[in-house]
């Protein structure tokens, strides 16, 4: 939770993960760094963050067969003039750092990307490990709408979006998913990775 007057930073994905992310498809997210981070290293800045869909860089051939429609109709969704429509928020219950490629079997059937894009994301900058997030999302009773400025763009995981309350957290939501659908798959991801995961350490 974060401290009082401290805001909350938005987290970039696309907006069919997002989507995929707010229906209970998926609870889980998987980085490296973008090219605007430091280092082009992932860090993890928050341990709670608003959903931020972007639809730079998503294309339907990276997504499993039955999600790839939604790549289209997430881009004739998204509100005119790249204004940001954020739908949904989410706390970062677990996290883990892969370096072994065999793990990324375990996990395919857990997102919605395809195995072969996950497994670039996962050999570019072999050296570093890829992260991978254990998200408990809920979803806004009200979408918020904010007007995109040229900072928010770019390939970069953080963003601080002007106009939003400091806590998501502080607006009517409701999870995703059930305690009981969620732990299910909380469990599942956890067993598919050694060690399973950390709590978020910020």
């Amino acid at each position: 939770m974060p401290a009082t007057g401290i805001r909350v930073p938005a987290f970039k994905e696309w907006a069919v993960v997002v989507q995929a992310l707010l229906e209970g498809e998926q609870i889980l997210d998987v980085r490296k760094g973008g090219i605007r981070e430091d280092g082009r290293h992932f860090a993890l800045q928050s341990d709670r963050c608003w959903l931020y869909p972007t639809t730079e860089h998503q294309r339907a051939e990276l997504c499993k067969p039955a999600y790839a429609r939604w790549v289209a109709e997430t881009e004739a969704a998204a509100p005119p003039d790249r204004a940001v429509e954020i739908a949904g928020w989410a706390e970062v219950v677990g996290v883990a750092q892969v370096t072994e490629p065999e793990v990324l079997d375990t996990l395919d059937g857990q997102v919605i990307w395809s195995r072969d894009y996950v497994g670039a994301r996962f050999s570019w900058m072999r050296r570093n490990p890829l992260w991978v997030l254990a998200l408990r999302v809920h979803r806004l009773h009200e979408h918020l709408v904010v007007p995109f400025r040229d900072a928010y763009g770019g390939c970069t995981s953080w963003v601080m979006l002007d106009g939003l309350p400091d806590d998501p957290a502080s607006l009517p939501s409701e999870p995703a998913l059930s305690d009981v659908a969620f732990e299910a798959k909380y469990k599942r991801a956890a067993e598919a990775i050694p060690g399973g995961f950390a709590p978020p350490k910020v």
